[in-house]
This record gives C-alpha cells, structure tokens and sequence, in this order.
C-alpha cells in the first residue's frame, strides 16, 4: 500500500473502516486518482444499497452470493457484509493493489466471515463465476461491463449500476453516446429522464441477446450520476416482453421544436420503478441506520408517487414561457388536472416538473386560465 497517502477512519451507517480520503466536499463525482478514493457525496447511493441488498436476501431462499464489482475503496462492499443480515456472502473486487490491500485491512478491522477480497479484472470475474447480486459503479460508464453482467448474474437476481458519463447520456455528446450505448441521443429540456432511459434501453438489449427480461425496481436521476437496479429474469418470452419496451421517439415528444432533427433511441419506454418493491424498501429504510435516511426516503417517496404516470415530464417554467404567461403554483395545477381526472405526478427529474397522461392542450389550458 502507498504509505504517503493519508489513511483516516470514517463511519458510514454502522460500520467504521479505514480510507484514502482526499475528497472532503459532499458535492460532485469526484476526480480519477491512482489510489483508491472516498467519495462523500456517494453516500446514499451506498446508503440505498443496503436496503435492497437486504430486500433481496429477505426474499430469496438460498444462500445469496453479492459482488462488489469495481470496488475501490470497498466502502460498498464492507457496509453490505457488516449491515446486512442473513445468509450470504460479498466478494469485494478491484483490479488494483491499493485497492486491494484496503479492502483486506477492512476485512480483518471489522472482523468480517463473510466477505472476501479479490484483485481481478471485473469482466475476467463475471466470466469466473455467477452472483445474485452486482454491482458495478465504475468511474464513468458501465457499458464496458454489462454484457459480462448478464452472463453471471442468476436468474431473478439484481444488476445495479451507476453511470457517471452523465453528458453523454443527456445528448451532450451525441458520437460518444451511439459509439458506446448504440443510441442516437438528444439533448432536451427532459434529457435527464432520456438519459436514463437510454442506460435502461442499453441493459435491455444486453439481457436479450441472452434471452433473458428485465425489471427495472429503482432507477433514478441526480446532478452528477444515474443509478438503476434492474431484476434480471431468464426466458424468451421475458426477453420478448422486455423488447417490447424499446422505442424510438421524436423530439417533439420529448418537448422539443427539433423538426429536423431524427428520432431519438431506442429508449426503454417501460416503467422505470417497482411501486410495490418502492413501497416495502421504505420499511427498510426506516429500520436500517443510515445517514441519509432523509435523503432517501424523500426520493423513494418521489418514485413511488411517479412510478405509474406515463414517460417524460413538463416543467412549470417551459409551458409558461412558451405562452409568455407567469407560473402557477403546482398545488393549483394538479387541482385543476384532477378536477379533470387525468393523473398527475410530481416527479424526481427536476422541482419544478410534473408528469400526466393529460395531453399538452389540457395543460397550456390550465397555464391560460390563470392570466
């Protein structure tokens, strides 16, 4: 292990463990290094994981076998070995040997039986062996490993990644985004939820080509990262079906003037959360401690709200300023597509966006009358 580098001993929910910490602000990514660095501001992305991982041993009848596949520091993997209860193992995984020998100084701190480290490439692993559980949150994209994911991962079992190349998927860089994710991009007032739609639509073709579905449980948006936690399940006619979900869309229906512009994807079109699975992961939530606990259930509860409102969104600013007319209050617009029995949904893509199955001419509607 490279001595120069500052070691400290940090608490994440209830387990405490040693790290390179360089990172001290709890906003952005974080910048690549050659050791392994602590990110504070992933902290409920790891708090979340914890809840899921616990959903799923609850709800499996085996012995539950976890990977955590681009370690680093191994703060994910050690807080799942020591929070989580039941019958399982964690596999902590990282190519380099910093990384490796903190992974095993952590183990043997906080006495851990049953987790195990290991220095591999990732995708050399997922050819080794299989898991019910993956997670893989890399510095940048996952796409480089998901197609190993899907081969290693047991039916029913859980694929969770993260996506930090966040332009790329928002249509910043449309070459970039069809080279590695094979979609034609856009960038829109919604290119948050497109974004995330096009990682969704990436994992989906990656499961088909083996013939299997997947099940997206909790897929989310935040300033510098996409997350999603998708149910893999075997069989074609699961595969079929989850094809199905995958469209292309103008720019018109992503509320963009881009006449001229192609159409956008494949997008998966299909529900982006698990109402029920939202629904019981907040009871977890609430018995488990975390530091984020807030955080978390404010944007589990945002999910579920949203979870069976049609794709996409509008926000108050965009219809205003398309009329040149002033902003109602939400509370006065969601009254009013009630009153009207359309569904309607604050949404977790932005603070002032709404999502309704009420169409555009309804909703400018309710903008006018309030002149």
């Amino acid at each position: 292990m490279n001595s120069a580098q500052h070691i400290e001993c940090i608490t994440e929910g209830k387990t405490e463990f040693l790290v390179f910490k360089k990172k001290s602000s709890k906003k952005g990514p974080g910048s690549k290094d050659k050791v392994p660095f602590y990110n504070p501001a992933m902290e409920s992305n790891r708090d979340l994981s914890i809840p899921i991982n616990q959903w799923l041993i609850d709800n499996t009848d085996i012995h539950v076998d976890i990977l955590d596949g681009l370690a680093a520091s191994g703060i994910r993997g050690i807080r799942l070995a020591n929070e989580l209860v039941g019958d399982f193992d964690v596999i902590i995984n990282d190519w380099s040997l910093d990384a490796y020998d903190l992974i095993k100084r952590n183990i043997k701190k906080c006495k851990l039986k049953n987790a195990f480290a290991v220095n591999k490439n990732l995708n050399t692993l997922l050819s080794d062996r299989r898991f019910h559980y993956i997670d893989i949150d890399p510095f940048g994209s996952p796409a480089y490993f998901v197609d190993s994911a899907m081969r290693s991962i047991y039916n029913n079992g859980i694929i969770a990644c993260t996506a930090t190349d966040t332009a790329t998927l928002c249509g910043v860089y449309p070459k970039v985004c069809l080279r590695r994710y094979g979609v034609r991009s856009f960038h829109s007032p919604v290119m948050h939820e497109t974004g995330l739609r096009i990682l969704l639509g990436f994992i989906c073709r990656e499961a088909t080509k083996y013939d299997k579905g997947i099940e997206p449980l909790i897929c989310y948006s935040t300033d510098h990262y996409f997350r999603v936690y998708v149910r893999v399940k075997k069989g074609v006619g699961r595969a079929n079906k989850s094809a199905g979900n995958l469209k292309y869309v103008t720019p018109k229906e992503l509320f963009s003037s881009g006449e001229d512009v192609a159409d956008v994807g494949p997008l998966w079109l299909g529900k982006i959360e698990n109402k029920k699975v939202i629904h019981e992961l907040i009871s977890y939530v609430l018995k488990k401690k975390l530091n984020t606990k807030g955080e978390l259930l404010k944007l589990l509860d945002l999910l579920e709200n949203e979870a069976d409102v049609p794709p996409f969104f509008y926000t108050t600013d965009n219809i205003a300023a398309s009329l040149k007319t002033s902003v109602p209050r939400m509370s006065y617009i969601f009254e009013k597509l009630k009153e009207k029995e359309y569904e309607v949904a604050k949404t977790h893509f932005s603070p002032i966006g709404f999502k309704t199955n009420a169409p555009k001419d309804q909703i400018e509607e309710i903008f006018k009358q309030r002149r």
